[in-house]
């Protein structure tokens, strides 16, 4: 057996220009990847290139991803190109797998520079499907625009990255595993860890896990039905709901996680998580819970399918906050919701005299806000709910949260619902999701629509459908200056602001590998009339924001690929 150091090689290389990582870091489809000569060794080098030699120099990485297709073949290049590139540790999760949440966790515990996480979150997988490449950072959280916009400049100039090709990780067996490398006078080590126990332990720190299991075990318990969609979250839902918390092992399904899913959208909304919906129509179970490909999102249901949007479902939280032991000790800072979600967790935030933020799309605000001791809890309307444990949005934390709700007021999921609307009135809420639409068309759309809305005769503007009438307020593309360190996000979204309140937000996402997706937001306060079906009460607004924008005329398309 050959024991001499291994071989560390510089490579030469050329860039491409598309490697801008979005929000959610840099998505592309798997056979871009595969085909491309260099195209992921590019983007990894220009990561590490990203954080300064110093730092980097011994530091410890943490890598794992929510188990789609390509995810092993990108940890063996990963772990190649770590140690090539000075870092003295990479941790691991077991078979590479690992949810974005639990990575934030380990990267916080063993105060790592960073995480790579290999995820396309609620995208499709397998080899026709999309792959995904995140930066983390020494905060767990996703990296802001500054370091974002350093990794795509160095990307754009590439001409080497350096790789150790002859190394050679066991992904299977837990434990560390050293590696001597020429010219470096440390060993190289990978540690594989149990992708659970270091979250898990966390958890246990933030909810009472008696009450838990007295609720799902105990003499009186409820009946719950959770589905992990094939994603990476399935072990996680076995282990501490199952296994610790008492659950019988059939209320947790699809908790296999695979490289394409089954075949589905790892998305749990009321369009992919028909596994779900179907079983929970007969009333059988009291509550049910869907998640993400990597475990960030989630959806709740209540009996016979009653659906929580993620607006309300943030706001019950913040409503019930002291149910959850940690915020009992720690207190509440503050609460935090994306520009485009619905105004439901304001009113709370109000009344109980705790201050609110409203920031753009994307996790990495919310961090910012946490890592100065301002917020507590924080959602967005795309099925995301975290608190300051960790700096990543966390499906299963929101569904323990929901879970110590029930225990502590012992109702149902719809009267805990309607309780809160006749407290504070109804947002009703909904997001129509226009997928894959040429990205020139969808471009051309939203210029010409912020033109409109900019144009000071937009204000005031009455819009008249059936019965009822819009007068316009106020119409502009958001912009947030970040009360920690005074950056300003520009271009975050098109608003109508109508006067009694209600509102119509446009935006352009980038989460998507084919085309462009528009995504219309539309949001309605009602005080008396709480009880009506969502889209009922919202149509006449959706005629208004279609008629506006003139979307099916201009996309050639005739209705949303989405509802929610």
């Amino acid at each position: 057996m050959d024991n001499s150091p291994l071989q560390v090689l510089t490579v030469p290389t050329a860039p491409y220009p598309d490697q801008r990582p979005g929000t959610n870091g840099l998505r592309r489809k798997v056979y871009v990847f595969q085909t491309r000569r260099n195209y992921l060794h590019n983007f990894i080098q220009s990561i590490f290139s990203s954080i300064d030699l110093r730092d980097r120099q011994g530091s410890t990485v943490v890598v794992g991803g929510d188990g789609r297709f390509f995810n092993r073949t990108a940890i063996e290049v990963i772990v190649q190109m770590a140690a090539a590139n000075g870092v003295g540790r990479v941790i691991i999760g077991h078979h590479g797998i690992m949810s974005t949440p639990a990575i934030s966790c380990v990267i916080r515990k063993y105060k790592a520079i960073g995480g790579i996480i290999l995820t396309a979150s609620r995208n499709p997988g397998g080899p026709e499907g999309d792959f995904g490449i995140k930066f983390n950072t020494a905060n767990g959280g996703p990296a802001k625009e500054a370091v974002t916009n350093k990794i795509f400049q160095i990307s754009r100039t590439i001409e080497e990255f350096a790789i150790c090709p002859g190394l050679q990780v066991d992904l299977t067996t837990l434990g560390k595993q050293m590696f001597d490398l020429e010219n470096k006078f440390k060993p190289f080590t990978v540690e594989i860890v149990d992708s659970v126990e270091s979250y898990a332990n966390l958890l246990r720190n933030i909810f009472d896990f008696a009450a838990l299991k007295e609720l799902l075990s105990g003499q009186n318990h409820i009946k719950i039905r959770l589905d992990a969609m094939h994603g990476v979250v399935g072990p996680y839902v076995r282990r501490i709901l199952c296994e610790e918390l008492g659950c019988p092992a059939n209320s947790a399904i699809n908790c296999v996680p695979l490289e394409d899913f089954g075949g589905q959208h790892p998305d749990p909304n009321l369009t992919y998580a028909v596994d779900l919906i179907e079983s929970m129509r007969d009333g059988q179970y009291d509550f049910g819970a869907a998640f993400d490909g990597d475990g960030d999102r989630n959806m709740i249901l209540g009996k016979h399918g009653f659906f929580v949007t993620p607006p309300d479902s943030v706001a019950v939280i913040a409503d019930n906050i002291f149910c959850i032991p940690y915020f009992q000790h720690t207190g509440v800072r503050g609460f935090a919701r994306s520009m485009p979600t619905s105004a439901a967790l304001d009113r709370v935030a109000k009344a109980t005299k705790i201050e609110l933020y409203e920031t753009p799309t994307g996790w990495k605000f919310f961090g910012n806000l946490m890592d100065a001791g301002r917020l507590s809890l924080c959602g967005e309307e795309s099925f995301g709910i975290g608190g300051d444990h960790i700096r990543e949005k966390d499906g299963l934390w929101a569904v323990l949260a929901w879970l110590s709700i029930l225990a502590a007021r012992r109702q149902s999921v719809e009267d805990i619902l309607k309780d809160h609307w006749l407290k504070y009135g109804r947002n009703y809420f909904t997001r129509y999701d226009y997928e894959n639409i040429d990205i020139d068309a969808a471009c051309e759309m939203m210029e010409d629509l912020e033109l409109m809305i900019a144009d000071k005769s937009f204000v005031k503007q009455r819009f008249a459908v059936e019965d009822k009438i819009y007068q316009v307020e106020k119409a502009d593309n958001f912009e947030y200056t970040d009360p920690v360190d005074s950056t300003i996000s520009r271009n975050q979204g098109l608003r109508i602001i109508f006067c009694d309140g209600s509102r119509i937000v446009y935006r352009l996402s980038g989460t998507g590998s084919d085309g462009a997706t528009v995504r219309i937001y539309i949001d309605s306060y009602e005080k008396e009339q709480i009880f009506e079906d969502t889209q009922v009460m919202l149509a006449p607004l959706a005629t208004i924001a279609l008629k506006i924008s003139q979307l099916h005329h201009r996309t050639g398309r005739s209705g949303p690929s989405v509802i929610t």
